[in-house]
């Protein structure tokens, strides 16, 4: 079901055409007043009580765990994505024999852990590169073999939104023992992902871009074989059995609460990013992921066929249905992002494409202007 225009709900002054969710996502006008509510609140910590420190996290992680179609126990609250791919790393043992299998141009979040591990271990690092003639999804598992270790890769690229499916890769990874490790910054809260069906070892996204939260707060979700022995980056005392209970802190316990909690970075209960992420994943929920996929796909549909009746060439039709690229002259793309930038009209620039981001608050006026000023 198509979504009716968004744009009364974000902060978007009038005059900018900002068609670049994938940087950077607008901020909701419910979550800024919840992030207002919170500052308020943290400036009078009396008002703070211990129940704080947990229950709105609780009740974060619920929400984040029904987009994905995962359970609560399963996720984690960390501040970033590096942070998560730092976990995954160190719960991933390799042998000098094995491979990692990254893409190329990936984003590198998800690159230099593993070079790191690569030093450490030995096992090599295999950079997939695509033929025009072949999908991703193709080029990846023709480099799936039974030396594959660890399959490192997003659900679509992040310069382009070629999309990789990864259902077909999991199944490819648990039939050669590989571990999977998904970066779903570019489509967590805007592409559908069925954890269930996926199933892969560690996944993590930013919130910042299609997720509307704050920056500072990521997501991390962990497989239920690393609840017992999995390590944590960090050794906080908020993730320990019994700490709801300050008063007997100093009670040192060496065991963890249930299920991926061992993961939650120390200060997870932010105060001000919690609510303003419960807001926004909210908001998220009662949209629905598959109508908000719906409604841009109509959006990057419309760009695609302007563009190419225009004569520029799309950097990948097999795409995810909220981003996509259009191929650019290196030599033009500074002159390109001078005059939309001098216009108020925010796109991005990645690799050898001019990536295009709309989401609810975008409609058709917006996309025809991108191309009046091309």
């Amino acid at each position: 079901m198509k979504i009716t225009n968004q744009e009364p709900l974000f902060n978007i002054p009038a005059g900018v055409t900002f068609i670049n969710c994938a940087y950077m996502s607008p901020g909701l006008r419910s979550a800024s007043e919840a992030g207002i509510a919170a500052i308020h609140q943290r400036s009078e910590p009396w008002t703070i009580q211990v129940k704080d420190w947990f229950e709105p996290a609780e009740e974060l992680k619920t929400l984040f765990a029904s987009i994905i179609n995962a359970n609560k126990q399963n996720i984690a609250l960390v501040p970033s994505v590096s942070y998560g791919i730092a976990i995954a790393k160190q719960n991933i043992n390799l042998t000098a024999d094995q491979e990692i299998v990254v893409l190329d141009q990936q984003f590198p979040s998800n690159i230099y852990a593993w070079r790191e591990l690569s030093k450490e271990t030995g096992a090599r690092i295999v950079t997939v590169k695509k033929k025009e003639s072949e999908s991703w999804t193709e080029a990846i598992l023709d480099n799936i073999n039974i030396n594959t270790g660890l399959v490192a890769i997003p659900n679509c690229h992040w310069t382009n939104g070629a999309l990789i499916d990864l259902k077909t890769i999991s199944a490819k990874t648990k039939e050669t023992g590989a571990k999977l490790v998904i970066d779903a910054s570019q489509s967590a809260g805007v592409y559908p992902l069925d954890i269930q069906s996926i199933k892969p070892d560690f996944l993590v996204t930013a919130g910042y871009k299609w997720l509307l939260s704050p920056y500072g707060l990521a997501y991390f979700y962990a497989d239920n074989k690393y609840f017992e022995n999995g390590n944590p980056i960090e050794y906080t005392w908020i993730d320990k059995t019994g700490s709801e209970n300050f008063s007997g802190l100093v009670d040192y316990t060496d065991t963890y609460k249930a299920g991926a909690r061992r993961f939650d970075a120390g200060g997870f209960s932010a105060f001000i990013n919690i609510p303003m992420a419960k807001a926004a994943l909210t908001q998220i929920l009662e949209w629905g992921v598959e109508n908000i996929q719906e409604t841009i796909s109509d959006l990057t549909n419309r760009v695609s066929q302007i563009a190419k009746e225009r004569g520029y060439i799309i950097s990948e039709d097999n795409r995810v249905g909220h981003m996509l690229g259009i191929k650019l002259e290196e030599s033009k793309v500074s002159e390109i992002a001078k005059r939309l930038t001098d216009n108020k009209i925010y796109v991005s620039f990645r690799g050898s494409s001019m990536r295009i981001a709309p989401y609810l608050y975008n409609d058709y006026n917006d996309i025809d202007k991108l191309f009046k000023f091309l």
